[in-house]
């Protein structure tokens, strides 16, 4: 399983004080050589935390690969255009939220037809291109139909389960996504809320080939350091149990 690591809100931190540190491309430095596959980075529309600066540096100097996530709109898309990221993950966005709280709508027809725009423009600059969506199979095949290599399941509502009932379900529901997914011909990534002790049994599921994590590495580092947070994880990913389809066959109780 591929981990990419998140460094928004090392940005995050430099932004508070509008200077010039901590500089997230540094930061991708330390990332990469603790092993992690790639860098994620999320140029919003309002540059609460990545510049534009930051995505251009990155893209010159990653030595692994860079997933930009980005919202539908003009802007960000015509910079995605111009940089070439490896990756671009299409994500909705409001600004008045604290952080990403949901999948691409794509039942509502308007949003099928921005997505599906963005899609061709950006495949079109040789851009591999991911769309965030909600675990549920409708979200996935929408994917397919509108011609996206892959698909990020949302994992917020697992990691924010607060019974073992309720963690169980929210895995079963991203077992049967990411079945939809692989049936589908797509690659299957996961992000949003993971953490060094809800990863495991996510990690267990058959199919997911990668997952993007941020908040909690960065949270680690600030007590252990960049790289060993990341090797951390890197570890705790690698451990896990042989991947299983069925993901009753492996969940630990709360607290583990």
């Amino acid at each position: 399983m591929r981990l990419y690591v998140n460094i928004d809100h090392v940005a995050t931190i430099r932004q508070a004080r509008r200077t010039d540190e901590p500089d997230p491309v540094r930061a991708a430095v330390l990332v990469e050589l603790a092993g992690a596959d790639g860098i994620t980075v999320h140029l919003r529309e309002d540059r609460r935390h990545i510049q534009t600066r930051d995505v251009r540096l990155l893209v010159e100097t990653c030595r692994t690969l860079v997933n930009l996530e980005v919202a539908t709109e003009e802007e960000v898309l015509s910079l995605a255009e111009e940089l070439q990221p490896e990756q671009v993950t299409l994500v909705p966005e409001r600004r008045d939220e604290v952080t990403t709280e949901g999948g691409l709508n794509l039942a509502r027809q308007e949003v099928q037809d921005r997505v599906g725009s963005a899609v061709t423009r950006l495949q079109t600059a040789g851009i591999r291109v991911s769309l965030f969506v909600d675990p549920d199979p409708e979200g996935v095949e929408a994917s397919r139909l509108l011609g996206a290599e892959a698909v990020e399941l949302h994992t917020g509502e697992y990691a924010n389960a607060r019974s073992d009932e309720e963690r169980g379900r929210q895995l079963s529901r991203l077992a049967q996504a990411t079945a939809a997914g692989r049936d589908a011909g797509l690659a299957v990534h996961a992000g949003h809320g993971l953490t060094y002790e809800n990863v495991t049994p996510l990690a267990a599921l058959e199919g997911i080939e990668e997952v993007n994590i941020g908040h909690s590495i960065m949270s680690r580092a600030i007590l252990v350091g960049l790289e060993r947070a990341t090797r951390e994880m890197r570890e705790i990913l690698d451990r896990a149990p042989g991947r299983v389809s069925e993901p009753g066959q492996w969940l630990p109780p709360m607290g583990y």
